[in-house]
């Protein structure tokens, strides 16, 4: 009898913990990200899932002589907000699998 209400309580806990843990990656897929080159001239918003939402580039920025460095700014900027992404989501959701063998 001891077992089944360990079992009970057992599954209980982990569908709480997954109902937290559904609810915490929804607020981050909400949460908008803002990634920036050298000075802003290339600013980027993702959401959490990483889905591109806004891209403002300054007028300096556009040169037709020099479109190199008008990608590596795009570049830099996405790759700003990626890297806010990914560190807000293993402060977020790292908790989940902390404890968990295998990961």
């Amino acid at each position: 009898m001891m077992r089944g209400m360990n079992m009970q309580g057992m599954l209980k806990q982990m569908q709480k913990l997954q109902k937290n843990m559904k609810a915490d990656q929804d607020k981050l897929n909400e949460t908008v990200f803002e990634g920036h080159s050298a000075n802003d001239i290339v600013v980027v918003k993702f959401t959490g899932d990483r889905k591109m939402t806004d891209i403002s580039i300054k007028e300096e920025a556009v040169d037709p002589d020099d479109v190199d460095m008008l990608q590596d700014l795009v570049i830099m900027a996405v790759n700003d907000a990626m890297d806010k992404i990914n560190e807000e989501t293993q402060r977020t959701m790292g908790k989940y699998s902390q404890n968990i063998p295998g990961f």
